[in-house]
């Protein structure tokens, strides 16, 4: 009997031991934030310096304007560094997930703020008919494929670039791309010039051959280089474990077949690679990819769900994971961890949900399926790095967030953007940027660098902030020029740390300048188009109290219409606040579009001259 309690003793023990190190050693949260997702931001603290900026802006109506040819469904970014210049490959559909036609397009940028505009990479493709999958009564009858793929650059050990996308079929609703049943993966070098090479395949799945696809298969180009860097790509453990999905479920190339979705990996320093799925899954190899000590797994008090985590090493020898820290897909944040291992912190980086111009199939709000460049394939210069993201499944996005990743700022704040060096004036600047809503540094017709909010789409708004130190007692002061008092909208907010406002102030379209005071506006002063205005304001926390200054007259003082302890940002936003969605709005809207969602508006534009803050210890 005691031998039996012993062996039961040690049994319990060793399962604790093993349960302890397991913990210890694969990805987890160790932090006490969480996101609060009844507030599009989660009520998280800022990442200093993130620069949020949309590239694309999908647009039925003119096609011109975005694509050249109006479809909505566009997701599933990936991002690449080569030749000096940024990669961003996405796909699209005409309306909705998974309805065909869908293609694949590439974007490219110099710096990763100006973007050209979307060409064609991986075009439309013909399904031949008569084509059926198992489990499925259709027959396809010119019908196109829809394209998906997790994957999209391998540059290889002689620095050739290959783009990648995969051809999958959806015979009807609801049937499914990835689901191994498609006709294969396809590859085109990148060449130096900035022109790609023709298309072959370089996979394909069951039942397709050379005998029956459109393009030959990658072996038979004469190109010496691009073969060798594909046979390079398919021996390469940790690349064709992004393949997973697609592939054919027995396909020997594939490590580990489990359908486990949307792997991305970084290595440690011991050179273990920590691999990360959807719902944030983590697992530890010790081999390149090869074999994982053990099948995925929830990574400890992290919170996500379907849409994907990112990870990976930053310049500082630290690591950030990029995810939806949520059962939704918003907002968009960051963690840090100084092993690879353990995560301690949760901050912003984008809390902003644009109104969802489109409805279609399967389409999510929200900033999702974010990606980095993945180890190999680019390094930007500096100290950034980057990522990128799908806005509603509907508009492309990039950031570029700040290494070090810190959420406070210890100085006051004194910029005149006129007299910083160019490029450095907005460094420790948040800002939300749209392509019919941007942010930037711009000169004024006298030469004069200002930061510019201008906005004329219906239902975006430009925003910049900036973080200041903590205080109970501050004065800041700033210059407005609005270059309009018949229209538009500039709010200026005072925010403690996680976002809640206790002032508004807003110059409105009427020609005021007001404040929000409870449930009402209270109107301050008339302003005029074209003119400097010079603001001060003094505030208090615990007294609620303010008082607002305007070249130098004394306006009327007023009370905090939220209390908070203490102030930590100003925020300068081109529109209202925005509350939808929200924890209960139904997913996947079937509506036509918002109206007029293609027209742009009527112009407004502001001109930020300067900011000083003074924080009272």
């Amino acid at each position: 009997m005691k031998d039996g309690v012993s062996k039961i003793w040690m049994m319990a023990i060793l399962v604790f031991v093993y349960a302890t190190t397991l913990a210890q050693d694969t990805v987890h949260y160790s932090g006490n934030t969480l996101s609060n997702v009844d507030y599009h931001d989660g009520q998280l603290r800022l990442a200093r310096g993130v620069h949020n900026m949309q590239v694309l802006r999908a647009n039925r109506a003119h096609a011109g304007d975005a694509d050249g040819f109006g479809w909505t469904y566009n997701h599933q970014p990936m991002l690449a560094y080569w030749n000096h210049t940024f990669y961003l490959e996405y796909l699209s559909d005409s309306i909705g997930e998974s309805v065909p036609p869908g293609h694949t397009l590439l974007m490219t940028s110099n710096d990763g703020y100006n973007w050209s505009k979307p060409s064609v990479i991986f075009p439309v493709y013909r399904i031949p008919d008569g084509t059926t999958k198992k489990g499925r009564t259709e027959v396809a009858k010119n019908l196109d494929a829809v394209m998906h793929q997790r994957m999209g650059f391998y540059v290889s050990k002689k620095n050739i670039l290959l783009i990648l996308g995969y051809y999958g079929i959806c015979l009807g609703p609801h049937d499914d791309p990835n689901d191994g049943n498609g006709i294969g993966r396809v590859v085109r070098e990148m060449h130096t010039d900035g022109k790609p090479g023709p298309i072959y395949f370089i996979r394909y799945n069951h039942g397709w051959s050379e005998k029956n696809t459109f393009y030959p298969f990658y072996t038979t180009s004469k190109d010496k280089g691009f073969v060798e860097a594909c046979n390079e790509l398919l021996a390469t453990p940790l690349m064709m474990q992004q393949w997973v999905e697609e592939a054919d479920r027995d396909d020997p190339l594939i490590p580990l077949k489990k359908q486990f979705k949307a792997f991305n990996y970084y290595h440690l320093p011991n050179g273990n690679v920590v691999g990360l799925w959807k719902y944030a899954l983590t697992s530890i190899s010790k081999d390149e990819g090869k074999t994982w000590r053990y099948n995925p797994l929830r990574a400890s008090k992290f919170v996500n769900s379907n849409a994907k985590i990112w990870g990976q090493k930053t310049s500082d020898g630290k690591y950030a994971a990029v995810y939806n820290p949520s059962e939704f897909r918003w907002p968009l944040a960051i963690s840090v961890s100084d092993d690879g291992l353990d995560y301690k912190n949760l901050l912003l980086v984008n809390g902003n949900i644009s109104p969802m111009r489109y409805g279609g199939n399967y389409k999510s709000y929200g900033p999702q399926y974010t990606r980095g460049i993945i180890e190999g394939n680019g390094n930007p210069p500096g100290k950034n790095f980057w990522v990128t993201y799908s806005m509603n499944k509907e508009d492309m996005w990039v950031a570029t967030i700040p290494v070090p990743v810190t959420d406070v700022e210890t100085k006051d704040v004194n910029e005149v953007f006129n007299q910083m060096p160019d490029g450095k004036e907005l460094q420790f600047w948040n800002y939300y940027s749209a392509l019919w809503a941007p942010v930037q540094i711009e000169k004024m017709s006298d030469g004069t660098k200002v930061l510019s909010l201008k906005d004329w789409d219906r239902y975006e708004y430009a925003k910049a902030e900036r973080l200041i130190p903590a205080g109970k007692k501050i004065t800041a002061e700033f210059t407005v020029i609005p270059e309009q008092n018949d229209k538009g909208q500039l709010d200026i907010e005072f925010q403690d740390g996680n976002g809640s406002a206790a002032i508004r102030l807003s110059f409105d379209s009427a020609g005021y300048l007001h404040a929000k005071a409870g449930y009402r506006d209270r109107n301050l002063m008339k302003y005029s188009a074209g003119t400097t205005y010079k603001v001060r304001v003094n505030l208090d926390t615990d007294k609620r109290f303010y008082t607002v200054n305007v070249n130098g007259k004394e306006l009327s003082p007023g009370i905090f219409f939220a209390p908070v302890h203490e102030v930590e940002r100003i925020v300068f936003r081109t529109g209202n606040v925005r509350r939808f969605p929200n924890a209960d709005t139904p997913t996947d809207p079937m509506y036509e579009s918002l109206p007029n969602a293609g027209e742009p508006g009527a112009l407004a534009s502001y001109f930020i001259t300067s900011l000083k803050t003074t924080t009272v210890k």
